[in-house]
């Protein structure tokens, strides 16, 4: 396992970039499933747009007016933060570096840095604006295609999403949100992130930006169906790279065919340094040296796999599954059906009985998949497209 991008270089070519300890090697993959989920969003809005399904909107825009209050302390605040972590990184590189997870959370930094970061960020905004200023600010009319919101719907997925990950884990895990509200920047804000609580939140956030953007919903929940799928994916190699306890439960028969690390894995140097010494002559990570003393399912591997093929069935049926809204049903049942049955075999809370938090919204997705298709169904006409504003 590679708990940060600098120990996968250092492992796999001899490399050593101390400062690639920052990019951890689940967040590399979450930010890369963003990006291609941004992609396919963008592909498909577009062809939609084409297709004539989805239609262009107007926002106004007011032109040469000098910098807001508001602006100013938006980017003094974030100039103080970058700043103030910057600066202390250099002249503390060693330091920092050796729990950069740890260091970023913490209150550590310099506030001569975020001074000037402050002072700088704040500059940039009012030099802009003053230079585009006129004696008498004029609102404008600016056209977007839907496919430009592309970037701001994967913004709005990725913030939310997060919060809603993290929620859910602390209504699972409630002893770790007391630990939060005692302790803020501890170290593991960022662990422990339950997929369907960003998935339900950050859905909800997006159906959000579809109506108050004029993109009709369902078109816009069909476009984004399949990039979510496959982002889903991507995230799980994040998991399985990184070993942070999204595993399975023990598992000591190889059943083949195949290696026998895609039925039994002991997940080495995990990034939650679970289990015990290791000290079978595989690579000891500093800080990671830890092995789990009995093998395990490696379900985020199935995963992947399972929502990288589900991703290419629904690409495949999107121009013919009619009428809108279709797309984005199935996803939500072939997505619940897919943990429903992971859940079998992997490590999770239960919640009621030996019932699991995931399972109970994986059934529920499934329903509301079925139902939401036969609804459309009934209630749906093909002769509702290509003009359908549903």
């Amino acid at each position: 396992m590679y708990p940060t991008i600098y120990h996968a270089l250092l492992d796999l070519t001899g490399i050593d970039l101390p400062f690639l300890r920052f990019m951890n090697s689940f967040g590399f993959f979450v930010a890369l499933a963003f990006v291609v989920a941004s992609w396919t969003l963008s592909l498909e809005l577009r062809r939609r747009e084409r297709s004539g399904l989805l239609k262009t909107s107007v926002r106004r825009i007011t032109v040469g007016a000098a910098a807001t209050p508001l602006e100013l302390l938006t980017n003094a605040a974030i100039g103080f933060v970058l700043g103030f972590k910057a600066l202390y990184l250099l002249l503390n590189f060693e330091r920092a570096t050796a729990d950069p997870q740890a260091f970023l959370l913490s209150g550590m930094g310099s506030l001569i840095g975020g001074l000037l970061g402050a002072g700088l960020l704040a500059y940039l905004k009012w030099h802009e604006k003053n230079k585009a200023k006129l004696a008498t600010p004029k609102v404008e009319e600016v056209r977007m295609q839907p496919s430009d919101h592309a970037n701001n719907i994967t913004l709005t997925a990725a913030l939310w999403g997060i919060i809603g990950a993290k929620l859910f884990h602390w209504l699972e895990n409630p002893d770790e949100f007391v630990h939060f509200i005692q302790d803020p920047s501890g170290d593991k804000i960022f662990s422990g992130l339950t997929m369907y609580g960003g998935l339900i939140l950050a859905g909800a956030m997006v159906m959000r930006y579809f109506k108050l953007h004029g993109i009709p919903v369902w078109q816009g929940a069909d476009s984004a169906a399949p990039g979510v799928m496959i982002a889903y994916g991507i995230g799980r190699i994040g998991c399985q790279v990184s070993g942070d306890g999204d595993w399975g439960i023990v598992n000591t028969t190889f059943l083949g065919p195949g290696p026998k690390w895609f039925w039994q894995y002991d997940y080495p140097n995990n990034v939650n340094s679970v289990g015990v010494a290791l000290i079978d002559g595989r690579p000891c990570f500093d800080g990671y040296c830890t092995v789990l003393p009995e093998t395990v399912w490696p379900t985020p591997l199935y995963e992947t796999i399972v929502s990288i093929a589900l991703f290419f069935l629904l690409w495949s049926l999107r121009e013919r599954l009619r009428p809108a809204g279709m797309i984005f049903f199935l996803y939500l049942f072939l997505n619940g059906l897919e943990r429903f049955f992971i859940e079998k075999i992997r490590v999770n809370v239960e919640v009621f009985g030996h019932i699991t938090q995931a399972e109970i919204i994986s059934t529920v997705l499934m329903i509301v998949g079925i139902g939401g298709m036969l609804w459309l169904r009934k209630t749906k006409t093909l002769s509702h497209e290509p003009g359908t504003t549903h």
